[in-house]
């Protein structure tokens, strides 16, 4: 699918298809973008081709897997940036890779499937932001892209309260496995921020020459998507701390309770150990036992048995044992 909008020099807004093209050619001073939507390999090429795009950006472009990058040419800069198609507050999404290439007067878009940022900022900021340059339109679905990403975050910061609560009072291993999931997933999201961190200063600290940091309002769009996609970074570094914290509580809480068990079984023992063995001396079958003959040795030998337990039951409280 190929969606053009066109913004003419006069301010006239035409949204259309590739008919927009030659329009475009012929007023000098007007902005077009063209979004490129699942469209196929070779339709992709032939129009990038159309544009004059570098023959190295378009194959950047069209790789299926591409770490997220900006790339300077003569007449065009290509961004590589990871969007998402769905994203929820389980940290379930699902990410797909947005190219663009920017040039002084035009910005072509390409993804393969649905991109919630692009549909959103068409409907609603898309003509007013091309009628200043095609680089806010590029800065602000990356920032509204990275919107979504912190919305979900932040309401994951509650799942992840809820889950810590629900540890802590009765830990199960499906709470735990829940856990670990999370961890994966804020690994590989911490691993994309990252790169769009890096993509973000590299717009704050070199001169782009489609990107001017000169223009003022161009350098606080810079800074806000670079703001936004530190937060991004921080909050899942700092969710995987928590995830990694829990992790620890868990088996901190488990190994406690499996050590007071422990020593329970263990005091058991220390008492039944004497009384075993004062058991045993007289179960041998030896004929010649002094104590065997006593007419009150069943109930002496039991006195002592009952006091030995006493006692020791007695020091292993004193000693806070049980």
């Amino acid at each position: 699918m190929i969606r053009t909008l066109l913004v003419e020099a006069d301010g006239r807004v035409t949204h259309g298809g590739q008919e927009l093209f030659v329009r475009w050619r012929e007023a000098p001073q007007s902005h077009i973008w063209i979004d490129l939507q699942g469209e196929s390999m070779a339709e992709e090429r032939a129009m990038l081709e159309a544009f004059d795009c570098h023959p190295l950006a378009i194959d950047d472009a069209q790789r299926e897997r591409h770490p997220p990058k900006i790339e300077e040419f003569e007449d065009h800069t290509l961004i590589l940036y990871r969007g998402i198609s769905s994203f929820d507050a389980e940290l379930n999404y699902v990410p797909q890779q947005i190219a663009f290439l920017l040039g002084e007067c035009f910005l072509i878009s390409l993804h393969p499937g649905l991109a919630m940022s692009i549909d959103r900022l068409r409907e609603h900021e898309g003509s007013t932001l091309l009628k200043r340059s095609p680089e806010h339109v590029a800065l602000r679905v990356m920032y509204a892209s990275a919107g979504y990403y912190l919305d979900s975050l932040l309401e994951f910061e509650n799942a992840l309260s809820d889950l810590e609560d629900a540890l802590m009072e009765d830990g199960s291993d499906a709470l735990m496995r829940r856990v670990i999931a999370f961890r994966s997933r804020l690994v590989k999201m911490r691993r994309i921020f990252n790169y769009h961190v890096g993509i973000t200063q590299e717009l704050t600290a070199y001169d782009y020459a489609h990107l001017p940091r000169a223009d003022e309002d161009t350098l606080h769009a810079i800074n806000d998507v670079h703001e936004r996609f530190e937060r991004l970074h921080s909050l899942t570094q700092m969710y995987y701390a928590i995830c990694g914290d829990l992790v620890d509580g868990y088996i901190s809480l488990s190994s406690h309770q499996l050590n007071r068990t422990m020593r329970v079984l263990t005091v058991i023992t220390a008492i039944f150990v004497p009384l075993t063995f004062i058991a045993g001396i007289y179960g041998m079958n030896f004929a010649h036992m002094p104590e065997l003959a006593y007419r009150h040795g069943y109930f002496l030998v039991l006195a002592v048995m009952l006091t030995i337990g006493l006692g020791l039951l007695w020091l292993f409280r004193r000693k806070k044992w049980l």
